[in-house]
């Protein structure tokens, strides 16, 4: 944003709507008496809002500024939490100890705040037979019921079926 604010002797308009560095309101004023009033501020004359009729100038430090915004960003990366996917890969005839195995590893990632997405490869004849693949994914959906939310229900894409399910979100008391 603080990129393509105009300063100063860029800015081309003939006349500004002026702020003044408290925030008071200057009136309609022309760039070069504008200019001369932030100089004798020693500051910057901005271009806030350009294309409003007349274009709104604001006196301040540009500088200083920049700075707050940056700032702003920063902190607004540290508190955006990144959400990660993890893919949990299944098959129709998956047996007891695998199954277990595989809903383990999904917990873990459930645990750590990932999404899952939990896929069922279905090949050869085994296409015939999707309803034992849905069976497999409910199954895996109904044992990590406590910790996640199923955010699709299975669907077939191909010859995959897949399910995502996401963490629950923890009440804040």
């Amino acid at each position: 944003m603080a990129k393509d604010l105009i300063i100063n002797e860029s800015i081309r308009a003939r006349e500004v709507r002026l702020i003044d560095a408290e925030g008071n309101q200057a009136g309609v004023k022309s760039k070069i008496e504008a200019l001369q009033m932030a100089e004798r501020a020693n500051l910057d004359l901005v271009l806030v809002s350009p294309n409003a009729k007349p274009p709104v100038a604001k006196i301040m430090d540009y500088g200083k500024y920049r700075f707050e915004l940056q700032k702003k960003d920063r902190e607004a990366r540290k508190k955006q939490k990144v959400v990660n996917i993890k893919e949990v890969r299944l098959s129709p005839g998956i047996g007891e100890n695998d199954f277990n195995t595989k809903l383990n590893n999904a917990r873990k990632f459930l645990g750590k705040g990932d999404k899952v997405k939990v896929s069922i490869r279905f090949r050869g004849r085994a296409i015939t037979h999707k309803e034992v693949g849905r069976k497999v994914l409910e199954d895996l959906a109904e044992q990590t019921a406590d910790i996640a939310t199923v955010e699709s229900h299975p669907r077939m894409d191909g010859r995959s079926m897949f399910l995502m399910l996401a963490p629950k979100a923890e009440k804040k008391a």
